[in-house]
């Protein structure tokens, strides 16, 4: 009897210790491709000061829209200086910070449409250069936002399974929810692009 209480109490140890682990794995692997999605924003925020510069350089630009990108990116800037590590777990500062960011993406997707308009700043290298710079920056925000949704996904499913979820509730661990990305209000309605 003794030898069979041992043996279930060890087998509960091990459970405990693998679940745990398995969630600290999971919850880890979220926290770094977080990191990573602030990275490529990033890379795309220092992108912006340049784009405008040469913008201004090249041509007598619509000032306007380039006041729209700079405040935009300000925007950014802020939200991002108040996000964190602890941004996964609150669905509320998630949502500021992918909705400045989506006003930053707005502001450039009317740079470039007005860009359009400007031939002759096509045709200068720096612009050339920047914008594909820009585009793949674009491309990385789009594929690591979606290895968070999906790290964001396998951790919320594990938290949930049982046992696991048995342990969270009884033994209080700590591992709250991961929010996920979100497309903005209306992105399934391609925009109106009109000279």
């Amino acid at each position: 009897m003794l030898v069979a209480v041992v043996a279930l109490v060890v087998l509960l140890a091990i459970m405990l210790t693998s679940q745990y682990n398995g969630l600290v794995n999971l919850q880890e692997d979220v926290t770094a491709q977080w990191a990573q999605v602030e990275n490529v924003y990033q890379r795309r925020a220092d992108l912006i000061p340049n784009l405008v510069a040469t913008v201004k350089g090249a041509a007598n630009f619509e000032q306007e829209t380039l006041r729209q990108v700079v405040e935009a990116r300000a925007r950014v800037g802020q939200v991002t200086a108040q996000a964190g590590p602890s941004t996964p777990n609150d669905p509320e500062a998630l949502r500021r910070f992918a909705a400045a960011q989506d006003q930053l993406s707005s502001a450039l997707s009317r740079l470039l449409v007005v860009v359009e308009r400007y031939p002759e700043l096509k045709a200068v290298q720096g612009f050339t250069d920047l914008m594909a710079a820009l585009e793949g920056s674009e491309n990385r925000i789009a594929q690591e936002r979606r290895k968070y949704n999906e790290l964001s996904r396998a951790f919320n499913a594990a938290r949930r399974r049982v046992p696991a979820a048995w342990f969270i509730s009884m033994l209080g661990w700590d591992f709250p929810p991961k929010a996920y990305f979100e497309s903005q209000p209306g992105a399934a309605t391609a925009p109106k692009v009109e000279f």
